[in-house]
């Protein structure tokens, strides 16, 4: 268990992030198609995981955007923007933003991945819902990096996930 604030408020999520060095627990996550994907369909590529609680929230919003600029001047490199967000929500999102360098992912069939990841809110007003968290992949799904922002409303550090590509 993880301790993390809520606009200061104490929360804890279930679990901790995966650890540097480790193998990334596969998922199957659900694309704005309704159709499923796994981290395993993303072998041979380096692999970000942007996880936060909901695509209609300020901050949210924004690492999507900031990921989405990044993202076209990566090799090699899928960037994936998982919340428990419908699809639908996800699909509106990306397109009223115009957002075309990221894949958004759903968790809300299934929420093994959130627990597997140690990013599942266990109390409080987000309950249920993510933490923001980014996750950094090798090709082979190896954990590079790894950041729990301690406090919702603040963005991740960009720059740091970006420089352990």
């Amino acid at each position: 268990m993880a301790k993390i604030t809520l606009g200061g408020t104490p929360t804890n999520t279930f679990g901790e992030l995966p650890k540097i060095g480790d193998q990334a627990p596969n998922f199957a996550l659900v694309k704005n198609d309704m159709s499923e994907a796994s981290l395993s369909d993303y072998k041979g590529k380096k692999v970000v995981l942007n996880i936060f609680p909901s695509v209609d929230t300020g901050v949210c919003a924004t690492s999507i955007r900031k990921f989405n600029k990044e993202a076209s001047s990566l090799s090699n490199t899928e960037v994936l923007c998982i919340s428990k967000d419908l699809p639908f929500a996800q699909a509106r999102f990306c397109g009223a933003e115009g957002i075309e360098n990221v894949t958004t992912l759903s968790g809300y069939r299934n929420n093994t991945y959130s627990k597997d990841y140690g990013v599942e809110i266990e109390d409080g007003a987000f309950s249920g819902l993510n933490a923001r968290a980014i996750v950094v992949l090798d090709e082979e799904a190896r954990v590079l990096h790894t950041e729990l922002v301690l406090e919702i409303g603040n963005e991740p550090n960009y720059d740091a996930a970006l420089k352990a590509l």
